[in-house]
């Protein structure tokens, strides 16, 4: 039987006791196993067909993508296989869609957690199983993967470079194999990426991961602050869920309203400004804070005053929402920002809110995700989750409240 263009040679793949099975799987997609010393080909594979024999006076074998199976019976006496592409000008190692599967997997883990300790808990393997595993991924990279500064493991480039593109494939891997049941809540074990504005996750933040917890006792969640700029981590696999004032322009990129939440200014009980008309003038002429993680000075805000004839007094620029509300409480500076989503922060440092003198849209909220999770029955769970703790932000508050 002759060698063609697409045979790949078998070697090191224990075939004792069931390993027939495992060969049989092969041939189920489409491979049929013929002896090397069988084959006549050009280059490697002429080279093969000169050592049918290991040194162990094992016979080895071919698989050629031929569509047909050992179906008739044919059966090798061998103890060892290995998968070896003989005809293309790269290597591929194949060692079975189950270990393949779990080579990529501890690597997620690995790259995750950042140690072997972590990524053996977390796949509930022993610390010693996975330090084996992290030798093989090294043996196959070529790349340390994970090196040693002081007590803490810290990733190489490459493993920086690959980490994203690994957690997508684990995941759309479990995607395809998972069977489609009943979502197992209690069992399920997942990492969840919300990335919500700063004001956001103060707001309903705790009340989140409470839920989820009580749902889904082994999910584990990781809530990051929303970016200055826009940021294809959703699409990139790296973020679960995201916040936004507005719908995403990528087509690829799922969006639902969640509410539209009014301007107001908040300021220290017995600031001036709470004595008297609120006038447009008056407001202008207070002295204000910003909040920007760049540092900005000026916002839409003042675009608005500007069309009015006025320009406020800026003084400041707070990175965060918290920053400046605390401001707002031991100064006399004053800050224009969403009502629903700051109302608690407010409520706990006692600040006083007053509506704008002048007219502003209110803005919108909208939840985001990528579109490859549209049938991922664990993603929506997360994601109704997080739409229902955040609307319950917009819900009317008490009348103490206005």
């Amino acid at each position: 039987m002759n060698g063609r263009p697409g045979d790949v040679a078998l070697d090191h793949l224990s075939l004792g006791g069931q390993g027939w099975s495992r060969v049989s799987a092969v041939t189920r997609h489409g491979l049929d196993l013929v002896p090397v010393d069988e084959c006549r080909g050009n280059h490697q594979r002429a080279e093969a067909a000169g050592r049918p024999y290991d040194q162990e006076g094992r016979r080895s074998v071919v698989a050629r993508s031929c569509g047909s199976s050992l179906s008739s019976g044919t059966r090798w006496p061998l103890s060892t296989v290995t998968l070896n592409n003989m005809c293309m000008s790269s290597t591929r190692i194949v060692t079975g869609m189950q270990l393949d599967l779990n080579l990529l997997t501890a690597l997620d883990a690995l790259l995750e957690e950042g140690s072997v300790a972590g990524a053996a808990d977390r796949l509930h393997v022993t610390a010693p199983a996975m330090s084996r595993s992290l030798g093989r991924i090294r043996k196959a990279t070529g790349d340390q993967i994970l090196v040693r500064t002081g007590r803490h493991m810290t990733p190489t480039p490459r493993a920086l470079a690959m980490r994203t593109e690994v957690h997508v494939l684990v995941q759309q891997a479990h995607q395809l194999l998972s069977s489609r049941t009943d979502l197992d809540l209690a069992g399920l074990e997942r990492v969840f990426t919300v990335r919500l504005h700063d004001a956001l996750t103060t707001a309903c933040g705790t009340a989140l991961v409470a839920a989820v917890h009580r749902q889904a006792p082994k999910v584990k969640m990781r809530l990051t602050v929303e970016p200055g700029h826009d940021s294809p981590e959703l699409r990139r696999g790296e973020v679960d869920v995201a916040s936004s004032d507005g719908p995403p322009p990528q087509p690829d990129i799922r969006h639902r309203l969640i509410g539209r939440d009014r301007i107001i200014l908040a300021l220290r009980a017995g600031h001036p400004l709470t004595e008297g008309p609120m006038t447009v003038e008056r407001y202008a002429a207070v002295d204000h804070v910003t909040v920007s993680r760049r540092g900005e000075l000026r916002d839409r805000v003042d675009e608005v005053i500007a069309a009015l004839g006025h320009e406020r007094r800026v003084i400041v620029s707070a990175p965060a929402t918290d920053t400046a509300l605390q401001l707002a409480r031991d100064t006399d500076v004053v800050v224009t920002l969403p009502e629903a989503v700051t109302r608690s922060a407010r409520d706990q440092l006692g600040l006083t809110m007053l509506p704008l003198p002048f007219e502003l849209p209110p803005v919108p909220l909208y939840l985001l995700w990528h579109q490859r999770y549209d049938d991922d029955p664990a993603h929506t769970w997360l994601l109704n989750l997080a739409t229902q703790t955040l609307q319950d932000l917009f819900a009317t508050p008490d009348a103490g409240d206005q």
